[in-house]
């Protein structure tokens, strides 16, 4: 078992290339929108507010630089102050890292070396060993690799300030979600084949301050069907903060101060992966990866509310990894297999039904009344946000793309299988 706590006076990054630090600003100065600090976002909801983004680009177009990236990992960048922080496993598993890209240059800057394992765990063909995304609050970066082990960096030197690889558990296909930040609370979720729970770590220290086991009984089961790789969604309400999880064989709504479990709802379902959105008083979750069913939740509510809260529910092409996305309205999400869909958010009507190619993983971004999916073959497809299907523009690049983007301004950070890029209108 590991559990280091190291002072932040003390150095302990490797670099890939020797830079100079510049005078350092307060980290509370960048504002929202040059900072895109976690999985999904500044709302957590795929949305980049104010940004125009480029509709058109391929290798030779709207590309202002191109970055290879050491290593393997489908984690979303990160970016604070200038620089860009993600994940990679290198050598099939056995080292795990945190990568730093300065946002102006593309360089690769750091490389901090946080565990090294002997054995990598058992993974699904289309996970990598650093998928779940870093989270960026108060100045630091805070990493995850499942069950090989969580950190936390200085954001601005790469500083290791403290890490832990006793928070356990089977995920079986590797490890999918990835973390949020509440106050002082770092929470993330432990839904394994073997436990089933939440922690929250003390941001600066790393100590746990509250553990949460999931509450339905799932004895009725296999092992197999308990596991599931989404991230917890915090929304606000008239009585405080609700943090919706979804889990296996069920969601729940938990206070993220302590852990209280508000509500729960039954569904059947497991390995489902994408994170929650919200509209008004409805929460969008989607129940399994086989057959996935979008479900419509009123989230004021308390105790068992399987057979009260759940305003609609639609089962039709849903997505099994992609988030869904909500704009103006509408409920727009693709499935893993292409089939782009838009419904009315709140009736949960089907609006239009579209097959715009490929396979997909990553989730899709919004700015400017426009949608960006992204598929596995590197493909992008940019759709208005409208009632009606009105396709904008295709793109292609190579590589892949098993990552969600990233935006600053005007500028996307797109993460392929190999490279970083950064892409604008010129």
């Amino acid at each position: 078992m590991l559990r280091v706590f190291l002072p932040r006076t003390k150095e302990r990054v490797s670099m890939r290339s020797t830079i100079v630090i510049a005078v350092l600003f307060v980290c509370g100065l960048a504002t929202a929108a040059d900072t895109w600090p976690e999985f999904r976002g500044p709302s957590g909801d795929g949305h980049a507010a104010g940004s125009k983004l480029a509709t058109e680009w391929s290798e030779t177009k709207n590309i202002t630089w191109k970055t290879s990236i050491p290593g393997t990992g489908w984690s979303t960048p990160v970016v604070t102050n200038g620089k860009i922080w993600m994940t990679s496993a290198l050598d099939d598993g056995h080292r795990l890292v945190a990568l730093c890209v300065d946002q102006k240059s593309g360089d690769v800057i750091k490389e901090v070396e946080l565990f090294e394992v002997d054995k990598p765990i058992t993974k699904n063909k289309l996970n990598s060993w650093a998928s779940p995304s870093p989270v960026i609050s108060g100045g630091d970066v805070f990493v995850s690799f499942g069950t090989n082990g969580v950190a936390s960096l200085n954001a601005e030197t790469g500083q290791i300030e403290w890490k832990r690889d006793d928070v356990n558990l089977d995920h079986q296909e590797g490890a999918g979600s990835s973390m949020i930040v509440s106050g002082d609370r770092l929470i993330f979720h432990c839904d394994g084949r073997d436990v089933q729970y939440l922690i929250a770590l003390d941001t600066k220290s790393g100590d746990t301050i509250w553990r949460k086991d999931r509450s339905l009984d799932l004895s009725h089961v296999g092992d197999y069907a308990r596991k599931a790789f989404s991230t917890p969604l915090i929304v606000k309400t008239s009585s405080g903060p609700h943090m919706i999880s979804p889990a296996a064989q069920g969601c729940y709504c938990y206070d993220p101060a302590d852990g209280r479990e508000i509500w729960s709802l039954s569904y059947k379902g497991f390995s489902a992966v994408p994170r929650p959105v919200a509209m008004g008083e409805l929460a969008y979750v989607v129940n399994t990866f086989a057959k996935p069913a979008i479900h419509a939740v009123r989230f004021q509510g308390k105790g068992d509310i399987t057979k009260t809260n759940v305003v609609w529910k639609y089962d039709r092409n849903g997505p099994s990894t992609p988030s869904p996305i909500i704009v103006n309205g509408l409920l727009m999400f693709v499935s893993d297999k292409g089939v782009a869909t838009c419904l009315d958010a709140k009736s949960g009507k089907e609006l239009w039904k579209e097959r715009i190619g490929g396979n997909y993983c990553a989730s899709p971004i919004a700015a400017n009344g426009l949608v960006y999916f992204f598929n596995r073959e590197g493909q992008a497809t940019v759709v208005r946000a409208s009632s009606q299907y009105a396709a904008v523009a295709t793109n292609k690049l190579e590589g892949g793309f098993m990552a969600s983007p990233a935006v600053i301004g005007n500028s996307m950070f797109l993460r392929s299988r190999t490279h970083l890029y950064r892409v604008e209108a010129k």
